[in-house]
């Protein structure tokens, strides 16, 4: 049985003849509840990079949540939706002018993928204060595009080049303030434990500076119904424990951060885009709806799975059906396998000015959107109890055409 929508389907069909289609609705209960779920965390540090939008932003910064930005881009965004420098750490694993830029004026946490980096900081900013973020060897992901870690990966410093890296920093007047790993999105529990027993073989070599453990990102949410929860309990137990002994290792109590970015926001968004036609192609049935990949992109990147639900269909009668958007793409589809094959979902007979609404899409799905076809980006609204508020106007081809020089 499908779970129920966070939102209703009958709010939903009002916000989307309020805002048109198709709309970005989010829940900010399941926002924050799934901030209280990470209680058993020192520091809850949203990667914003799931969806950096302005008044999500503030809502988790009014929380305590802090915030990792991995461009000057979001440093920016960080800074306008109110947080002050030193709540902000930026990862990546190179500087480019804009980033070293704010980290030379402002007192940001600098967590470096690669020890070429550490030159570079201590140029902007000597003296300073930086975590390393450390490549254990080994990566876990729902897919390769999305594994972090091993060697097939970018990111990180390699593991056996962590005792190079710290003696680079100390020659360079920087203190390793801490440990960062993060293996992949969608990890599962084993791959997760390991990546907290690195830790262990890591802490004593920084003994004298040592002050937080970062536990990444990663934790992953049931796409489908038949998905088990995680076991966020031992999760982080697993952390806490790895965390004490490090901390026993070193002398001093280290704190414990944890990053999620599509753990706090997936389940909190809906994607609600309305039928435009349907049609049968040899032995489909498909419906075509007015969003497509440049809204939602994670179906043709990944093979991601989204429950798709119907708003407005009366019809009991379930029949497999594609769904696909208007761009002039083959891949422009919500209901593929892994392999880019179709997968046909069960859903009643749709008609043109149906609602549907795609599940789980408050992670990269706004915040990978695109103008392609020179389609106009979505509106937002976040849902706060009987409160509705529009966070992101719909686009307009002005909008599009603002940057662009005149013929």
């Amino acid at each position: 049985m499908s779970r129920e929508l966070v939102i209703p389907a009958a709010r939903l069909r009002e916000l989307a003849r309020e805002f048109g289609t198709p709309l970005y609705v989010y829940d900010e209960a399941t926002i924050l509840e799934r901030v209280r779920r990470l209680a058993g965390f020192d520091l809850v540090r949203y990667a914003q990079k799931a969806n950096p939008n302005l008044a999500l932003l503030a809502l988790l910064r009014s929380v305590g949540v802090a915030v990792d930005a991995v461009s000057a881009g979001e440093i920016e965004r960080a800074l306008r939706a109110g947080y002050a420098p030193d709540e902000v750490a930026y990862t990546a694993d190179l500087f480019d002018a804009r980033a070293l830029e704010f980290i030379a004026r402002k007192p940001l946490r600098v967590n470096c993928g690669s020890v070429d980096m550490l030159p570079l900081l201590a140029k902007a900013r000597p003296g300073a204060e930086v975590v390393l973020r450390i490549n254990p060897g080994f990566g876990h992901g729902h897919g390769l595009r999305v594994t972090t870690g091993g060697e097939s990966s970018k990111h990180g410093i390699w593991h056996v080049d962590a005792p190079n890296a710290l003696n680079v920093a100390q020659q360079l007047g920087l203190a390793v303030v801490g440990l960062h790993v993060h293996i992949g999105s969608g990890s599962d529990q084993r791959n997760l434990a390991l990546a907290a027993a690195a830790f262990e073989n890591l802490a004593p070599l920084v003994r004298r500076t040592l002050k937080s453990l970062s536990a990444g990102g990663g934790i992953p949410i049931p796409y489908r119904d038949a998905d088990p929860d995680f076991e966020l309990g031992s999760y982080a137990q697993t952390w806490r424990d790895a965390a004490r002994r490090a901390s026993e290792c070193v002398g001093r109590k280290l704190k414990l951060e944890v990053e999620p970015g599509r753990f706090l926001v997936a389940e909190s968004g809906l994607l609600v885009t309305e039928v435009q036609g349907t049609k049968r192609n040899g032995g489909f049935d498909y419906a075509l709806v007015d969003a497509g990949f440049h809204t939602l992109l994670r179906p043709a990147m990944y093979g991601a799975y989204h429950r798709i639900e119907a708003l407005t269909s009366a019809d009991r009668n379930l029949r497999p059906t594609v769904v696909a958007g208007p761009l002039c793409e083959s891949g422009d589809v919500f209901t593929l396998t892994s392999d880019g094959a179709p997968d046909p979902r069960l859903l009643p007979a749709l008609a043109r000015g149906d609602l549907l609404a795609i599940c789980d899409v408050g992670a990269y799905g706004m915040s990978m959107a695109s103008r392609y076809n020179s389609q106009p980006l979505p509106a937002e609204v976040l849902v706060s109890g009987d409160n509705a508020r529009l966070i992101r106007r719909r686009e307009s081809l002005e909008d599009q055409l603002l940057h662009e020089l005149d013929l």
